[in-house]
């Protein structure tokens, strides 16, 4: 299925929040284990 905003979300939360304060340089892909090339 499509991903939808809210399947985003919880990445984008992680990112912007203290847990996401060490990660630098990362492609975090949130896409269901599909992979589009």
């Amino acid at each position: 299925r499509l991903a939808v905003p809210k399947d985003i979300a919880g990445g984008v939360l992680m990112l912007a929040s203290d847990w996401g304060s060490f990660i630098t340089g990362q492609c975090l892909r949130v896409d269901g284990g599909l992979v589009m090339v």
